[in-house]
């Protein structure tokens, strides 16, 4: 019977078969498909934090360089409401 393995459950065994059985990480990454690089990740992500930082994690940054503050955000919203747009395609509304 084939059984389907999750991500984080594919990690872990790819991360015992180098922690436990002595594995070389090379092997272990032709083995999943992915780049030795990838695989030394998954094992310091292991041994730092456990099992949980098998995980997948969104991608999207924390910050952006031009993102206002919400204060300011909220304050040009308003200014916005108040203060309706100007100019021809105003006049025609």
């Amino acid at each position: 019977m084939l059984v389907e393995l999750s991500v984080v459950q594919q990690r872990y065994h790819a991360v015992m078969e180098v922690l436990s059985a002595g594995a070389p990480v090379v092997e272990v990454a032709d083995r999943y498909a992915v780049s030795r690089k990838t695989v030394h990740a998954w094992v310091r992500c292991y041994r730092d934090d456990g099992l949980a930082e098998l995980a997948d994690r969104s991608h999207r940054p924390h910050h952006h360089l031009w993102q206002l503050a919400p204060e300011v955000e909220a304050v040009i919203c308003e200014l916005r409401r108040n203060h309706p747009p100007l100019g021809p395609a105003a006049a025609q509304a």
